[in-house]
C-alpha cells in the first residue's frame, strides 16, 4: 500500500511536470518564431529605409553632376572639344573614398572612368560578374528605358574585392551618353548584419530567461513533490512504528495469554494427575505382589508428568514471565541471567552473565517487553552463534533514557553484512524494530574479540533516578 502511494505519487509529480514543460516549451518555440519574424521584419524595414536613402543621395549627386555640365550640354555646341571639357569636369565630380561619375556611350564603349583609365576607349559590352550577369549591358538598358537604379557587382577601389553596389544612370540623348554614379552597398549589409547579431541576441537572452523561468518552475515543483513525499514518508514511518508496537502488544498480550493458559490450566490439570498417581503409588496395598508390574509402569507415568509440567511452566515462562509483570524489568533481567548461567554450565557453552538493574521506578509496559525481549535475543545468539566465555548485561537510566548494554568476548560478526542477507539477520532485526518502534536507537558494534550491543529508549518518568544494582 505504501509502495503504491509513492508511485502515485510520483506519476501525480510527473503529471504535474508535463504540462508545465509542454507549456514553457511552447512558449519558447512561440517567442523564437515571433522573434525571429520581428527580426525579419525589422532587417526588411532597415534594408528599405537604407536604400531610399541611398536612393535619394545618388539622385542627389546625379542632379548635381548635370547641373554642373548644363552650361556646356546646353550650348548647343556637339564638338569634339566641348564633350571633352563635360567629360573633364564629370571626371573631378568625386564624393568620398570611392564615390565617382563615369560615361559609357550606347554601345558599350568606356568614354570617362576615374578609377579605370587604362580601359577608357574600350568597349566594354561584353563584361559580366562572377555571377554571370551582364554589368554593363544592365546600365546602359536602364539608361534607355529612362534611366534608374541598377544593383550589380564592383570592383571596390579602396579594397580592390567585388562588393554590391547600386548605381543610378541618365542619358544624354543628343550625344548618345549614358552618365552613371554608384554607392557601395557594404554599410547596408553592416547594418542588417548588427541588427541580426542584436535580434539574435535578444532571442538567446529571452530564451534563457524563459529556461531559468521554466527551471525555478520545475524546481519549485519538484520541492513541493519532494516535501510532500517527505512528508508522507515520516506520517508514513510513524504509523509504522504505531502498527509494529501494537502488533509486538498484541504479541505480547496473546503470550500472556497463552502463558496464563498454561500456568492456570493445563499445568494444574497436569498437578492434579501427578498427585493422584503419587496417591495411587503410595497407597498400594501392603499385600500385593512383589512382582507386580504397576509400580514401576505408575513411578514412569509420574516422572513423565513431572517432566512435562516442567516444560510447560518453562514455555509458559518463555512467553512471558510472571516476573516481569510482578516485580519489573530488573528482576526478570536478573531471573533471565540466572537461566542463562544454568545453560552455561552445560559442555556446549560456559556463559557467565552478569546483570546490573534500576529499580528505583517502575518502567511502562511497552518498554519492559521490548528491552527484555532484546536481552532475550542478544543472549540466546550469544549462546549460539559468538563462542563467547562471558557476558555482561547492564540496565541503568539516566537523563530520561532507559539504556540496556550487552557486551560479550565471543568471535563478533559483519553486521552489514548479516543485514543485507535476508535470510540472516532476523533477530537483529526484530530486536532494532522493537527499539524503533518505542522512538528509541538501538546500536551494534561488532569486532573480533567481542560485540556490544545498546538499545537506549526515551522514559517520561521524571522519579525515575539513576542509579545501579549489581546481581
Amino acid at each position: 500500500m505504501r509502495l503504491s502511494l509513492h508511485g502515485m505519487r510520483r506519476k501525480w509529480l510527473l503529471l504535474a511536470l508535463l504540462p508545465f514543460i509542454g507549456a514553457m516549451a511552447t512558449i519558447a518555440i512561440a517567442v523564437s518564431l515571433q522573434a525571429s519574424a520581428l527580426s525579419s521584419s525589422e532587417q526588411s524595414a532597415i534594408a528599405a529605409a537604407y536604400r531610399s536613402s541611398k536612393e535619394v543621395e545618388l539622385k542627389n549627386y546625379v542632379a548635381l553632376a548635370e547641373s554642373a555640365v548644363a552650361p556646356l550640354y546646353n550650348s548647343g555646341r556637339d564638338d569634339p572639344d566641348t564633350r571633352a571639357q563635360v567629360l573633364a569636369v564629370l571626371s573631378k565630380l568625386e564624393f568620398g573614398n570611392d564615390g565617382y561619375f563615369f560615361v559609357y556611350d550606347l554601345q558599350g564603349n568606356l568614354l570617362m572612368h576615374p578609377r579605370l583609365s587604362g580601359l577608357v576607349g574600350t568597349n566594354l559590352w561584353s563584361m559580366h560578374d562572377p555571377n554571370g550577369a551582364l554589368t554593363i549591358q544592365s546600365l546602359l538598358k536602364q539608361a534607355r528605358n529612362g534611366g534608374g537604379f541598377v544593383e550589380y557587382l564592383w570592383e571596390r577601389p579602396s579594397t580592390h574585392k567585388l562588393e554590391p553596389k547600386l548605381g543610378y544612370v541618365v542619358t544624354f540623348e543628343r550625344w548618345g551618353w549614358m552618365v552613371g554614379t554608384g554607392i557601395y552597398l557594404d554599410d547596408v549589409n553592416m547594418a542588417l548584419l548588427q541588427t541580426g547579431r542584436q535580434a539574435s541576441s535578444n532571442i538567446r537572452h529571452t530564451l534563457f530567461l524563459i529556461g531559468l523561468i521554466g527551471a525555478l518552475g520545475m524546481g519549485f515543483i519538484g520541492a513541493c513533490g519532494i516535501a510532500l513525499n517527505v512528508t508522507d514518508h515520516r506520517s508514513s514511518d510513524a504509523q509504522l512504528k504505531i502498527m509494529a508496537r501494537q502488533v509486538v502488544e498484541s504479541q505480547e498480550a496473546e503470550r500472556g495469554r497463552l502463558s496464563r493458559e498454561l500456568h492456570d490450566g493445563i499445568s494444574q490439570m497436569l498437578v492434579s494427575i501427578k498427585l493422584l498417581l503419587e496417591s495411587a503409588l503410595a497407597f498400594k496395598p501392603s499385600n500385593s505382589d512383589r512382582n507386580d508390574a504397576s509400580g514401576p509402569p505408575i513411578q514412569k507415568a509420574l516422572a513423565q508428568t513431572n517432566r512435562t509440567l516442567a516444560e510447560i511452566r518453562q514455555i509458559s515462562h518463555d512467553l512471558r514471565p510472571a516476573m516481569l509483570d510482578d516485580l519489573g524489568l530488573g528482576a526478570a533481567l536478573r531471573q533471565l541471567a540466572l537461566e542463562f548461567n544454568e545453560m552455561g554450565e552445560t559442555p556446549h557453552t560456559n556463559i557467565a552473565v552478569d546483570a546490573a538493574s534500576s529499580d528505583a521506578h517502575p518502567l511502562p509496559d511497552a518498554v519492559n517487553t521490548a528491552l527484555f525481549r532484546v536481552a532475550q535475543e542478544a543472549l540466546t545468539n550469544i549462546q549460539r552463534h559468538a563462542r563467547a566465555s562471558s557476558a555482561r548485561m547492564t540496565l541503568a537510566c539516566a537523563q530520561g533514557q532507559v539504556i540496556l548494554t550487552i557486551i560479550d568476548d565471543g568471535v563478533g560478526f559483519g553486521y552489514d553484512a548479516v543485514q543485507s542477507d535476508p535470510r540472516r539477520g532476523i533477530g537483529l532485526r526484530n530486536m532494532r524494530e522493537r527499539v524503533e518502534s518505542l522512538n528509541g536507537v538501538f546500536v551494534i558494534q561488532s569486532r573480533q574479540g567481542g560485540t556490544e550491543l545498546k538499545a537506549v529508549i526515551p522514559v517520561d518518568l521524571p522519579s525515575f533516578a539513576s542509579g545501579r544494582a549489581r546481581t
